[in-house]
């Protein structure tokens, strides 16, 4: 199995390469070069299986010879012993034909947790096995920076710097980031908004003396092996409301566009998927985008569900890579218009976008209303991401296809804004519960590269 950028001037590397890799030299992002099928009996034969042996079965063909299968099954098996629910991703009916799909039964309650727990134990394995050392440089707008330091604190051949919008993440998100005491990772407030932070580490990327100096890694949705993590929970949730035998539509909360791309690729493998739709919240460039309105991020909004506020949303790239019929010159013209303004989609283009994804929008108010009248209505109490999905899900259910609207985070990792909108405090599971009293530590940082870039140094080139 080959890996391609898509901006087409990068080396084509193997599944480990391009795991250990992130972002391609030439600025663009790893997609392997052909998609592997599942045959219709493949896909059924995943019915009743466990999550892991799903897991081994979705994920095999795209890792090639980089693990034998004893390796995979056990680095699997590794990623997953953490997670609180034996089901790992169960389903909860909401209404006639719409279920929601908890993601957030992981050590740091979130559906990130998924990728970020087999990434840590696929990452540990290759380092091991050349004695390489990495420097894992990550932005995070809450939840991918948590489950990145859990994941690798205390690892031997890792350190971890994560970025975060200094005051724009929930205080549970932050101290999930500030209190390991694991002296390899690093958890640091940068000045601006997220957008800021995720271009700062493209820079660092792109900077390529900084890049081999200190053995640059990324784990942020641009590396390819976080989208294929995720592709499982697509199957599973699937076969379980009777796919290949019947089609499922699925609502995915997107702010990076990572989670509704592994869907994607789910259904380009063979799942019969009807319609992928995008959740925004008011942050709606892809909802704009999609809806013939040209990609042109105009500044980024506060919102409750903090991990959505993003204008440039970095795996859309892979989708217009697709949508463009795989042309890296056109994918490589439209990121160099997004730089200057942003950028119109052809018609062609936009047609084969609209052939996979539909989307929709929930502003605040919105938001709130869902998170209320969910609990008053079933019981289930739902993150602010995970209500932007169940409300725009409400607007694209059909009356013979199930809906699964993907639950992505806990409600306990946003308690202000889930008691505000229902009454109810959402408390901590207990292996957290001591989390207002760890100690924090934290590094105060200005969106300033160079000295980003010698802080990194100091503390990893020892």
């Amino acid at each position: 199995m080959k890996y391609v950028s898509t901006r087409g001037k990068a080396p084509i590397l193997t599944f480990e390469e391009a795991m250990l890799t992130g972002l391609a030299r030439d600025g663009g992002l790893y997609l392997p070069g052909t998609i592997p099928q599942m045959a219709h009996a493949e896909i059924a034969a995943l019915a009743g299986v466990s999550y892991e042996e799903a897991a081994f079965r979705v994920m095999r063909p795209f890792i090639g010879d980089a693990f034998t299968d004893a390796e995979f099954e056990d680095i699997i098996a590794r990623a997953y012993a953490g997670f609180a629910h034996a089901a790992r991703a169960p389903l909860v009916q909401l209404a006639p034909g719409h279920h929601l799909l908890e993601l957030f039964h992981g050590p740091t309650l979130a559906f990130k947790d998924f990728a970020m727990q087999l990434i840590g134990q696929l990452f540990e394995a290759s380092l091991k096995r050349s004695g390489q050392r990495v420097c894992i440089v990550g932005a995070t707008s809450g939840d991918t920076g948590s489950a990145a330091i859990d994941a690798f604190r205390g690892l031997e051949m890792v350190d971890v710097f994560i970025l975060y919008p200094n005051g724009r993440v929930s205080e549970v998100q932050r101290r999930q980031m500030s209190t390991a005491t694991e002296s390899n990772v690093h958890a640091l407030a940068m000045t601006g908004h997220f957008d800021d932070c995720q271009a700062c580490v493209k820079d660092m990327f792109n900077d390529f003396a900084f890049r081999d100096e200190v053995g640059l890694a990324g784990v942020n949705s641009i590396n390819w092996a976080r989208v294929l993590a995720q592709v499982v929970y697509f199957f599973t949730s699937a076969v379980a409301l009777g796919a290949p035998h019947r089609k499922v539509s699925f609502t995915v909360p997107t702010g990076n566009f990572g989670d509704v791309f592994a869907g994607y690729i789910a259904r380009r493998m063979g799942l019969p998927i009807d319609r992928l739709v995008v959740a925004t919240n008011q942050n709606d460039i892809l909802h704009r985008c999609l809806i013939g309105n040209g990609y042109v991020p105009d500044g980024v909004i506060p919102s409750i569900s903090p991990s959505m506020d993003i204008q440039v949303s970095s795996n859309f790239e892979r989708a217009l890579f697709e949508a463009y019929g795989r042309d890296a010159s056109a994918t490589a013209q439209l990121m160099e218009e997004l730089k200057t303004g942003g950028f119109s989609v052809s018609q062609g283009a936009l047609e084969a976008l609209r052939e996979s994804f539909d989307s929709g929008r929930c502003d605040e108010d919105q938001t709130r209303a869902t998170i209320r009248r969910t609990w008053e209505e079933t019981g289930e109490l739902l993150c602010p991401h995970s209500a932007v999905g169940v409300h725009v899900a409400e607007d694209h259910i059909t009356p013979d296809v199930p809906m699964i609207t993907l639950a992505t985070a806990h409600p306990a990792k946003f308690p202000a804004a889930v008691e505000e909108a229902s009454g109810q405090h959402p408390p901590l599971p207990l292996h957290m519960a001591d989390l207002y009293e760890r100690e924090e530590r934290i590094t105060e940082v200005d969106n300033d590269l160079g000295a980003i870039e010698s802080l990194i140094k100091e503390r990893t080139l020892h």
